[in-house]
């Protein structure tokens, strides 16, 4: 019993471990500066890059990176957080 016991709590440490860790990261990729770096000019992601930049950048993307972000880009509070970025995206219409 004892054994089961902390063979459980360990599980439970290893499981909550994760969840905090995930939860530091960010859910969004739109979030992720590693990602979103290619589409702005500043360190700080404020200013988007020109079109033919912005393009560049979308297109050397996964299209399962791409399709994260468009899926992110129609929440209304993510879109929110991310206006010119999703607006960008959608005149793109996703374009691979």
């Amino acid at each position: 019993m004892t054994r089961f016991l902390c063979v459980s709590a360990v599980a439970l440490a290893v499981m909550t471990g994760s969840a905090l860790a995930a939860g530091e990261t960010g859910t969004s990729a739109l979030d992720n500066p590693e990602k979103m770096a290619p589409f702005y000019t500043d360190k700080d992601m404020k200013t988007l890059k020109s079109d033919a930049d912005f393009k560049a950048a979308w297109e050397a993307l996964t299209k399962e990176d791409r399709d994260s972000m468009m899926k992110e880009c129609s929440g209304k509070t993510i879109a929110a957080d991310h206006d010119n970025f999703c607006k960008m995206t959608k005149q793109l219409g996703g374009a691979n």
